[in-house]
């Protein structure tokens, strides 16, 4: 347990790094499931994760040592199940926060929480809520952003990584420490009420918001303009009628130029 690289009040004050893992998330929820308690604010870092996943079981590519592949436990039990899209917003901008000022203003937040630089992706996240008694007992936080990692598999077209970008290695403690700081930040003014500044920025720093792009539906391809994310989640699109459609995850694709 390593404690001195964290500023904030109470993410990363327990803070656990391992070789090697399946999945932080796995582990995470293991050791929450066992008889002892385990505070809010855990962080656990691998050095090697070698089965992340991504959304919808989606596969994640890390070199061991690399990258930055964690996991983290909140306890949001004041959020309501209903606007649990909150927390996704909050972490989304933490991790956007700790990496923009290295970055810049290409850096996007894609719907509903993946990182991209451009048109590719830096990484993303998958959190697991544990519902229990009607409220979030527990949320497990995973996290996996391409850091110093140079090279990867041809079947992952549209990744980069910050080196790539900046053409010089990161401390990943170091950047860790400063995604937690903000990621303790947006979670303490979600805690606060302060909902609707979550929601806003968040908004703002959307992936294509406002811009007309091509995208693919279970009713084919269209053209369509990211106005708003509803407050559960769902992704609104205009769509060349001056028409509103929502979009759950996995009910829509964002369609680059190469596609259309």
């Amino acid at each position: 347990m390593q404690n001195n690289i964290f500023s904030g009040l109470f993410v990363g004050q327990n803070f656990v790094t391992i070789k090697e893992v399946d999945s932080t998330n796995n582990f995470l929820k293991e050791l929450v499931s066992n008889s002892k308690p385990v505070i809010e604010g855990t962080v656990i870092m691998a050095e090697n994760q070698f089965a992340g996943r991504g959304q919808q079981q989606n596969g994640w590519h890390a070199e061991p040592g690399k990258n930055l592949t964690f996991s983290l436990l909140l306890k949001p039990h004041f959020l309501p199940i209903a606007e649990q899209f909150d927390l996704v917003r909050a972490i989304s901008l933490g991790v956007f926060d700790g990496l923009e000022p290295l970055l810049g203003e290409k850096l996007k937040i894609k719907w509903p929480n993946d990182i991209y630089y451009a048109d590719y992706k830096l990484g993303g996240m998958l959190i697991e809520n544990m519902i229990q008694g009607g409220q979030i007992r527990n949320s497990i936080v995973g996290i996996g952003l391409n850091i110093n990692q140079e090279n990867y598999p041809t079947h992952l077209p549209n990744v980069i990584s910050v080196k790539q970008i900046l053409h010089t290695d990161y401390d990943l403690k170091a950047l860790l420490s400063e995604i937690c700081r903000h990621i303790e930040a947006y979670y303490l003014n979600l805690k606060a009420g302060n909902i609707e500044l979550v929601r806003k920025t968040y908004l703002k720093r959307l992936y294509w918001l406002n811009e007309r792009k091509g995208f693919k539906s279970k009713n084919g391809v269209f053209y369509g303009t990211i106005t708003s994310v509803r407050d559960n989640g769902l992704l609104v699109v205009e769509n060349n009628n001056g028409d509103e459609l929502e979009f759950s995850l996995k009910e829509i694709e964002f369609l680059n130029k190469t596609h259309i």
